[in-house]
This record gives C-alpha cells, structure tokens and sequence, in this order.
C-alpha cells in the first residue's frame, strides 16, 4: 500500500522501570502471588512503555491520534475502528522488580485487505522489550483498522445461544467472569483509554457491540495464568494469540489448554462454545 510506505520501518523507543508499585497492583488484579524468585508472571510486559499521549490528543475513540507528521509512529490510517488482532511473542527472559525496561518498535509492515465487514488495514510492529539491557521480550504484534459500524448495525457478537463450551476434549480448563472493576483495572494497569472497555453508550451506540469489550491483551494474560497454573512461573518460552471474536464484559468466558504435537493449545470460548480466541505455546 504505497500511501503508507513512509511508515514501514518508522522506529520508535520508549523507557521505563519494572515498579514494585505496578506490580503490586497487577498481582492485585489478577488476584495473584508474585513468584517467589523475584521475577514477574509472563503477560506482564504489555503494562510497560505504554502509550503516553496527552489527553488533548486523544481521538474520539480514545486512543492517540494518529497524523501525517514525522512524530506520528503509527500511519494515519482512515479507518477509525481499532483491534489488536493478534501476537507472536517470544519470552527469552524473565523480567525482574527494579529492572529498568527499554522499548524499541519497529513497523514491520502496512496492509490494506477487504473483509465481508468492509475496508481492513492491519499493521504489524516488533517489539523488542530489554530488561536492564538484556533482551526479555520480542514480539510482533498485528493491529486491525477497520470501517465504522452503520448506526443500524445488529450488536454483536451475538447473544448467546443454546449451546455449551465442551470441556471434555481439554486437559485444563478455568472460567473466568470479566468485570467492570477488572476492565477498568486493566485499561489503567496499560494506560488504554479505548472506550470500547469502560464506555458503554459509546460501545453500543458507536461501535455496536452488546457490551464493553474484553481486551486482547486481558484475555491473552487470562490464558498465560493458566498455562502458569498447570506449567510453572515462567514456563513458556512462545506463546502467540488470535482474536476471533470479542469476549463480552458481563459473561463467563471459560479459558482451556491442551497438549498439542508442537506443544500447548489454548482457546478462550463464551459459554455457549463460541471461540473468542486462539493460542499456541511451547516451553
């Protein structure tokens, strides 16, 4: 996509430091114990080198506005629908309380697609995360643009149907019940401002989605603790995710994990089997 060529290579460094504070309050989140050995649980690097626009330049979704100017890291895509679509991480080594963090990403590429939803851009950045400048966390992450939703747009996904999740064909398996206070904790913890997760007329009215929106970044960490649970603090060493559907505020989502020929196989699935999303990892 040539009117976006300028931005596939655009790098951009952010800093910060593994806060006892922080971590504190992610443990508190998640309603966990920090491993003993001083290290901090996988899943914990998306609350670092967070986002930090000022509020006047935030968009009518809440995210950073975007711009044609040399300071804009992500393209001015048109499109104004925003998801993280998916991520492809590689946990090289655990980060440490106290550890000063230092972020380079890079966009790796620009994509324009037609969906049956219409117009899609999706944009894919590496992430390198260094932990006292060791390398701890690579990851290529796929953000989605897409067009607005019509005003007269059925909600969705759809409510839920007759069905029920099959836990029979998994090894593991965990339901977890998103919140209010657990949405508005983790928007906070990653200084997301997107009002998909906290604004409800907004989710409904402008978006059209039935309820607040799960975040990607939530469930994934949601399916880390309970490859943790049955594996071990820091077990993992690749772990990549796939939004399929959006996991509702409100409603069970039942989190599963099974062995696999090349290692693990997760799914996070609504009640009614409705897969929100795909995972795979190895140790």
């Amino acid at each position: 996509m040539s009117e976006w060529n300028a931005w596939i290579g655009r790098v951009e460094q952010r800093h910060d430091r593994v806060d006892e504070g922080l971590l504190a309050r992610w443990l508190a989140t998640f309603d966990r114990a920090a491993p003993a050995d001083g290290t901090v649980p996988q899943g914990f690097h998306w609350c670092l080198c967070t986002p930090d626009a000022a509020t006047a330049r935030l968009g009518p979704d809440g995210h950073p506005l975007r711009d044609d100017s040399p300071d804009s890291f992500l393209p001015p895509v048109p499109l104004p629908r925003r998801m993280w679509a998916s991520s492809k991480v590689e946990f090289l080594a655990p980060l440490r309380s106290g550890q000063a963090v230092r972020r380079t990403s890079r966009v790796a590429s620009v994509t324009a697609k037609q969906g049956g939803s219409g117009s899609l851009v999706f944009v894919d950045v590496e992430h390198e995360t260094y932990g006292d400048d060791a390398l701890a966390v690579r990851e290529v992450q796929s953000l989605v643009y897409r067009d607005a939703a019509p005003g007269d747009a059925p909600l969705s996904p759809p409510p839920p149907g007759e069905g029920a999740f099959d836990t029979s064909t998994w090894d593991a398996h965990h339901v977890v019940l998103p919140t209010e206070p657990l949405l508005f904790r983790y928007s906070a913890l990653t200084f997301n401002s997107h009002r998909i997760h906290y604004d409800l007329p907004y989710a409904r009215d402008v978006e059209r989605y039935r309820a607040l929106v799960v975040h990607g970044p939530l469930t994934s960490t949601l399916l880390l603790a309970l490859a943790q649970r049955e594996l071990g603090d820091n077990a993992l060493k690749s772990f990549a995710f796939r939004g399929l559907s959006p996991a509702m505020c409100g409603e069970a989502l039942h989190l599963a994990m099974r062995g696999a020929e090349a290692g693990f196989e997760l799914g996070a699935f609504a009640a009614d089997g409705r897969q929100v999303a795909s995972a795979s990892a190895s140790v």
